[in-house]
């Protein structure tokens, strides 16, 4: 008999045993010491959070509780500490040999597909068009956009009404695990990580472009 702790991992209700929760606690501690310096760490900590739970609810299937062997495979997918670079900050964890086995074998079981989302970093009007673009792998959403307009030219509005239609009921990519999926690229913690980072050293960009082109306005 084992005890069980109810938790709240990246938004989403989770039971998880005492043993489970303890080696999950440890993992999560040392992606926080490895991020905290990162900018954009607490991002990266909550879309990790989120991908972990989603793994959960696949393993489970018709089980509530999370064990230390569903723990085992969710890390094996999102990256080990040794994957991190990060092993001398993770003390070695007594765990079964086959689940040791059984996470190692995961680390290609759960790839996503594409998922569809309104793209706001590439938006003109509501991000549609570009998220369709990533959807279908086109290069230029500006194809997309050319589409629509030639298409609501020809079918006097008709395409107007499709387009605000997926505008309301197409989600936006708000998390960089979000973007990943747009694209369908593998989520694990490397993948998180580069995003968040990719994504701030671009923001810093155009920040410091907008204060540059100010500058050049005032003189």
């Amino acid at each position: 008999m084992k005890k069980v702790v109810n938790v709240n991992l990246g938004g989403h209700p989770m039971i998880i045993d005492e043993d489970a929760y303890a080696q999950l606690a440890k993992y999560l501690e040392l992606l926080r010491v490895h991020f905290e310096k990162t900018e954009g760490s607490d991002e990266i900590l909550k879309d990790i959070e989120a991908r972990m739970a989603e793994i959960f609810s696949d393993i489970l299937k018709d089980r509530k509780i999370v064990s230390t062997e569903d723990v085992n495979v969710a890390i094996g997918i999102m990256g080990t500490p040794e994957d991190l670079g990060a092993e001398e900050e993770w003390e070695e964890i007594a765990t079964d040999p086959t689940a040791e086995n059984n996470a190692r074998d995961g680390q290609g079981r759960y790839k996503t597909g594409r998922r569809l989302f309104r793209d706001p970093h590439n938006k003109i009007v509501s991000g549609t068009c570009s998220g369709i673009a990533a959807y279908f792998g086109v290069p230029d959403p500006v194809w997309i956009r050319l589409a629509f307009v030639i298409s609501a030219l020809i079918s006097a509005g008709t395409t107007l009404i499709l387009y605000i239609v997926l505008w309301v009921i197409t989600p936006e990519a708000q998390s960089a695990k979000d973007r990943l999926l747009m694209h369908g690229e593998k989520i694990d913690v490397d993948a998180i990580s580069k995003k968040v980072k990719e994504e701030f050293e671009k923001m810093e960009k155009q920040i410091n472009d907008l204060g540059s082109s100010f500058k050049s306005k005032d003189k």
